[in-house]
């Protein structure tokens, strides 16, 4: 990607500097679209904060319900990628949501990570749908997924609440009848994307 080499792996309790150094750089380009959660930013994003969150994420990973992982560029760690609420059986979906550092926005790491991690969703992990909510004034956000050719399915009134008020979002999805060849492949096609 023009930003460097996109790469996910798991998260690692050794991320917490990086991941705080980060966030906490980053609060003004993040905090408008996250979830309002108790405590302020400094507190919810300090390196201490992130063995809790980094278990939370193992813990659900462990059950199935979750696939955490941790976006990098050209090694160096620049954002998460999660898949929740996995549910088998006769549904087969979860949720994608996604962040990245603000000075690499805009240089393709959302769109590439998020497609590798659809691919995976739909193919090994053997998902058959994947959404996305998003605040309608997220524009960036959108632009990901719509260069990924999530199709916009209806708007959830007062859905989550963001930044201290319930916010409507809207659901996005992909079905693998929508990508059979997946994501990745149609990106390296377009010239969006190179593999190392």
């Amino acid at each position: 990607m023009p930003a460097g080499v996109v790469e996910l792996r798991g998260p690692r309790l050794f991320d917490g500097g990086a991941w705080s150094r980060v966030r906490l750089r980053d609060q003004a380009h993040l905090e408008k679209w996250e979830p309002t959660a108790p405590g302020d930013w400094a507190e919810r994003n300090a390196t201490i904060a992130w063995p809790g969150q980094w278990s939370t994420l193992r813990a659900l990973a462990r059950r199935g319900m979750s696939l955490p992982f941790v976006i990098t560029v050209d090694g160096r760690f620049a954002g998460q990628v999660t898949v929740g609420n996995v549910i088998r059986g006769s549904l087969c979906s979860a949720w994608v949501g996604y962040w990245v550092a603000a000075d690499l926005a805009g240089g393709g790491v959302a769109t590439a990570a998020t497609a590798l991690v659809v691919d995976h969703c739909l193919g090994v992990a053997g998902l058959h749908r994947i959404e996305a909510t998003v605040r309608p004034e997220n524009a960036a956000s959108l632009r990901v997924l719509g260069k990924l050719g999530f199709r916009e399915e209806g708007l959830f009134r007062r859905y989550l609440d963001v930044a201290g008020d319930w916010r409507d979002h809207l659901c996005l999805a992909l079905t693998t009848e929508d990508i059979p060849a997946g994501l990745v492949p149609g990106l390296l096609a377009c010239g969006k994307a190179s593999l190392p």
